[in-house]
């Protein structure tokens, strides 16, 4: 994270910084206005060809393969074992499958699908140094694509529109209200301006990841990884169709669907006291070791952060987090002997209060 006061030059060529001036007024267009965020730095892949909507629903965990032009999914793809892969986010835009995820994640999710490539008219890349996203958040976000000239997409979930070269989509993650501009880096260096004019607040990455900690959606990389099964972090909510055919690791997850349990649960926790630190270790009401912490911010509204726990953990039941976590093993910190903090748990948003 860039300390305040200083900055670096995004791909989009503007100044991108913990925050811009001011994080509470960044954090306040968020929730009562409309804030932009240059995402220029996200995963992004191309899958075209007459057999792409087919060869991705024999994949993928998203029913795409009557998707139609101007809709788009949120999917995941899993290991045969039902391990998480890749989380993104499709649009369909003509015949192609315009796909981004979080930053890194694209060139193992173009690796995987490249391996099933066998025999089909598709065709897979990887355009992460070409394209990438702003997000526009808040409740005026509309207004503001009006006054930027931009079409508006339709209310469904991940529907888009196209504004010259670049695409407006809806974002159906739960609180999380807004849109994502989709496209070329240097179609966005334009929308960046047009969005502005029209009076979207720029937004720094302490406010952006402190709104998105606190609304509970996870980001791969921080919350979920290739350890993640899609229920442990509620994933399964809107990116998994148990109507659909076969995909890749759905045995797992149908089973766990039908008649499992998984033993974790990714949850938000409200610190009582200073914030913790990722990778701080969370202690149940005995004292026991439940899980850990895996994202953290110091929101305008108090600490925030997210972590998994127990099954045995019930929200919205008081926890204890380590706030002075010590050495590091095998890339992951453990916490240490130093005070703890209470904080409330609970569960995300759509996710079932005690996981079952």
């Amino acid at each position: 994270m860039i300390e305040p006061g200083e900055a670096t030059t995004s791909d989009l060529g503007v100044e991108v910084a913990a925050h811009y001036g001011d994080p509470t007024a960044e954090w306040e267009a968020l929730e009562a206005g409309a804030g932009v965020v240059d995402r220029s730095d996200a995963g992004s892949a191309l899958v075209s060809g007459g057999d792409t909507f087919s060869f991705l629903d024999s994949l993928v965990s998203a029913d795409v393969a009557d998707l139609e032009d101007g809709a788009g999914v949120h999917g995941l793809l899993l290991s045969p074992k039902g391990k998480l892969v890749a989380d993104f986010r499709l649009l369909r835009v003509g015949d192609t499958a315009w796909i981004d995820t979080e930053p890194g994640v694209a060139p193992d999710l173009v690796a995987a699908l490249d391996r099933y490539r066998i025999r089909v008219d598709v065709e897979i890349s990887e355009r992460s140094d070409e394209f990438g996203v702003l997000q526009l958040r808040g409740p005026a976000v509309d207004d503001v694509l009006a006054g930027a000239g931009a079409s508006r997409p339709p209310t469904g979930a991940h529907a888009h529109v196209a504004w010259g070269e670049v695409r407006i989509a809806r974002v159906a993650r739960p609180d999380d209200a807004g849109v994502d501009v989709v496209g070329p880096l240097a179609a966005l260096t334009a929308a960046w301006a047009d969005l502005t004019a029209a009076g979207a607040v720029r937004v720094g990455r302490s406010a952006s990841e402190a709104h998105r900690i606190a609304a509970g959606i996870p980001r791969q990389g921080h919350d979920i990884d290739e350890r993640t099964i899609p229920q442990e972090a509620g994933l399964e909510l809107d990116a998994v169709s148990f109507t659909k055919g076969c995909f890749l690791g759905q045995e797992l997850v149908c089973r766990i669907d039908s008649r499992g349990r998984v033993n974790r649960f990714l949850r938000r926790l409200t610190p009582d006291g200073p914030a913790p630190a990722v990778g701080a270790e969370i202690l149940d009401h005995d004292g026991e070791r439940a899980g850990e912490v895996t994202s953290v911010s110091a929101a305008p509204v108090g600490p925030v952060a997210l972590g998994y726990t127990h099954r045995r953990v019930e929200p919205p039941g008081p926890v204890q987090i380590t706030v002075a976590p010590a050495a590091e093993t095998a890339g992951h910190v453990a916490a240490g002997d130093g005070d703890v903090v209470v904080a409330r748990v609970a569960a995300l948003p759509g996710m079932v209060q005690g996981g079952s």
